[in-house]
């Protein structure tokens, strides 16, 4: 197999150097591998992506690179997709950093599975690892919240080229954040294609430890996920589908009452995660927020559905 490992990216250079560096150390151990490329889409970086991409160009032989206006992920990996020369494509964002053996575990997975199921309607799925250690990001060890029951999701994937195609690739009306993966996850997974867990292709994706700074883009982009999940509600009116986004009276009743009706909310919750920050413990700090992005989420759910 040949792979095509298609990473969509805005202005995050300074860890997409180092996902990038990481691919380039790939210990290819059989032919199962015939070669493989690493796909940057640059979806209108500002921040001198480009840049560096081109002054670095000998060092990343198995780069290429191309460009769009900013239009989103979904836009983005389909142009990667399209010039993909990959009959394999593995999806990663561009935050993650992963091992030396990555592209081999997906590989080895994609052939033992195929091998067990007597089929190739098939796709695999990594590991992913958050972590706040940029310095080195794989040191981080797996963790109980790390867990994803997501059938399809394009931050460790790896799939065969014709099943995108099949399925129509990233639905582009998704602009804005959320979503885009999960509903393209419904189509494929309408072509009775299996999810193989292959926990040994490890991904670490790498965030900056949760600050107070950091609550109005996380907002926004809850009320942005509100209005993505109606676009995928939409398209599959289904009860799998309101549960994954959240728009039904369970959740509305869960979130409002966590939340008190909205009253712990950014302001009021301050000064705790402001504590927690202080003493060390950001992920703690950021699970207490949760409580009124959850609600945000919902609330933008219910009002993107009603003015639609």
């Amino acid at each position: 197999m040949y792979i095509s490992i298609v990473i969509p990216t805005y202005n995050r250079l300074p860890i997409l150097q180092k996902s990038i560096i990481a691919l380039e150390k790939q210990e290819l151990l059989d032919r199962k591998i015939d070669g493989y490329e690493i796909v940057i889409v640059d979806d209108g970086s500002t921040d001198k992506t480009l840049a560096w991409l081109t002054e670095n160009k000998a060092q990343l032989p198995h780069v290429k690179v191309y460009l769009q206006d900013h239009q989103g992920a979904a836009a983005a990996r389909n142009l990667g997709v399209n010039n993909a020369k990959g009959d394999t494509i593995v999806f990663i964002d561009s935050d993650l950093v992963v091992t030396e053996s990555f592209l081999q575990s997906h590989a080895d997975a994609l052939v033992r599975g195929e091998q067990e199921l007597k089929s190739d309607r098939l796709f695999t799925y990594g590991a992913v690892i958050n972590t706040n250690n940029f310095e080195n990001p794989t040191a981080e060890p797996y963790k109980i919240t790390d867990f994803s029951a997501a059938y399809f999701a394009t931050g460790n994937v790896a799939i065969a080229h014709k099943w995108l195609e099949k399925a129509g690739l990233f639905d582009t009306g998704f602009k804005l954040y959320g979503w885009e993966d999960l509903e393209l996850g419904v189509r494929l997974k309408k072509l009775n294609l299996k999810l193989i867990k292959c926990p040994e292709a490890k991904g670490y994706h790498w965030h900056p430890a949760f600050n107070l700074e950091q609550i109005p883009q996380a907002i926004e982009q809850e009320i942005q996920r509100g209005k993505m999940g109606v676009i995928f509600y939409k398209k599959h009116p289904t009860l799998d589908v309101k549960m994954m986004i959240q728009m039904t009276i369970l959740h509305r009743l869960l979130w409002g009452i966590l939340s008190l009706g909205g009253r712990l909310n950014e302001r009021t919750l301050k000064p705790v995660m402001q504590l927690l920050i202080d003493l060390g413990k950001p992920q703690l700090a950021e699970q207490v927020a949760r409580i009124f992005l959850n609600w945000y989420n919902v609330q933008g759910v219910y009002s993107a559905y009603h003015n639609k």
